[in-house]
């Protein structure tokens, strides 16, 4: 007896690949992830999602949403491919809320941020490298493959925060 396996699961996000070539999987986690954190904010009004639920830390959904954007133009425009580009947020980890910038601004700039980066990566192959630029690991050379892993472990992980976050603000766990 063999099952197909949905394409979506039924919250609507994409159900990852099992099978298959290294780049669709790769990009295919990186999409469910992303998926996920949208979940995560859905149905929350901009003063939930400012609601820092985990004491002691100030950790926020919307904060969470504005550091994703950060990393996704970080790892995609800045390390893979070399532009030189401002921050998008002030303090540049994102995780500071302005009190006229609510979530559906942050939603917007967040999914920019994703197109922009597909954009560049586009056509490329994951043994393409880009170079990390600051930091301790400053000129140190790293491919595709390597940054779509990274995205997917930075995103799962702050899934988890997400998890916690909306479980304290309205109970909703899972996913």
């Amino acid at each position: 007896m063999t099952t197909e396996t949905p394409s979506t699961l039924p919250d609507g996000r994409p159900f990852p690949l099992l099978t298959g070539a290294e780049r669709p999987m790769l990009e295919s986690w990186l999409d469910y992830h992303r998926a996920t954190l949208a979940l995560k904010c859905s149905g929350l009004d901009d003063t939930q999602v400012r609601t820092a639920s985990a004491a002691p830390s100030a950790l926020t959904l919307l904060g969470l949403v504005q550091h994703l954007a950060e990393v996704e133009r970080n790892w995609f425009q800045r390390v893979f491919a070399g532009l030189d580009v401002a921050p998008v947020y002030e303090d540049e980890t994102g995780y500071t809320l302005d009190p006229g910038r609510g979530l559906g601004e942050a939603l917007g700039v967040w999914r920019r941020e994703i197109t922009r980066g597909r954009e560049l990566c586009a056509g490329r192959s994951l043994d393409d490298t880009g170079r990390i630029s600051g930091g301790p690991l400053d000129g140190v050379e790293v491919s595709l493959r390597w940054v779509f892993v990274h995205l997917v472990e930075e995103y799962a992980r702050h899934n988890g925060h997400a998890d916690i976050l909306r479980e304290g603000i309205d109970g909703v766990t899972g996913a």
